[in-house]
């Protein structure tokens, strides 16, 4: 059956000398896998920018409910990117949330609001032109709202330790390990209150920003089933400094 719809590249593979395996995630059905031949030939309908990270396409295929991949069979970019593929710092966050994005996202049914949300933030990022370098954290801890274990902000006091299994904050330990101590909780609630049009007023030195990656990377490992320990962090470590 020939479908039709919108989509963001999450992650691309390399399959043997002109194919490759992609993965988009589509406001209809989720996270999709594709083979995707890309001949060498100039006149070729699909281009290496349809394949970047995070880039926003329409496609049209042919949906077979019991294949592992599927068949492009249309290909077009919506949104081209005007500034990430020729800024190293925007090229940096867009690997990094590539990286992230491909171990969550296959984990999720289709939302058409988390497509929404993700496609907003990338088309932000490409306008910015100053103050973007909390967007990643920003954009990973508002992604927890669409995936069941947002923060819960409500009884939060000063002194207070941040429960990272239980997504709340307590006067007191928990009787696990994984919580914050009363000066790293505090940070919650102020990516709590960030937006992208805000977070320049919240600034954070580099050693926060890498600590808080650190934290966040911990969360989700303790709520999605076999959340790696990413590596494009590094990355982000070294330019935002």
């Amino acid at each position: 059956m020939q479908e039709t719809t919108h989509g963001i590249v999450v992650r691309t593979i390399k399959y043997g000398d002109n194919s490759h395996i992609v993965d988009i995630y589509t406001p209809t059905r989720g996270l999709v896998t594709f083979m995707v031949r890309q001949p060498k030939s100039r006149k070729s309908p699909i281009k290496t920018i349809h394949l970047r990270p995070l880039t926003n396409l329409q496609i049209n295929y042919d949906h077979r409910p019991t294949a592992n991949m599927q068949h492009l069979t249309d290909i077009h970019l919506t949104t081209p990117y005007q500034t990430i593929p020729y800024n190293p710092y925007k090229t940096a966050i867009t690997l990094f949330l590539s990286e992230f994005l491909s171990h969550i996202l296959k984990h999720e049914t289709p939302q058409k609001e988390l497509y929404q949300y993700i496609t907003y933030s990338m088309q932000w990022l490409d306008t910015a032109k100053q103050a973007y370098s909390n967007f990643h954290l920003v954009f990973i801890t508002r992604l927890t709202r669409f995936l069941g274990f947002y923060p819960n902000t409500a009884n939060k006091k000063k002194g207070y330790y941040f429960d990272l299994l239980n997504a709340c904050f307590t006067p007191t330990p928990p009787t696990h390990t994984a919580f914050l101590q009363p000066a790293e909780a505090a940070l919650i609630p102020l990516f709590m209150r960030m937006n992208y049009n805000t977070m320049q007023l919240f600034p954070m030195n580099a050693a926060q920003r890498n600590r808080y990656i650190t934290i966040l990377n911990h969360y989700y490992s303790l709520h999605l089933p076999n959340f790696p320990n990413l590596k494009s962090p590094d990355i982000l470590r070294e330019l935002f400094v």
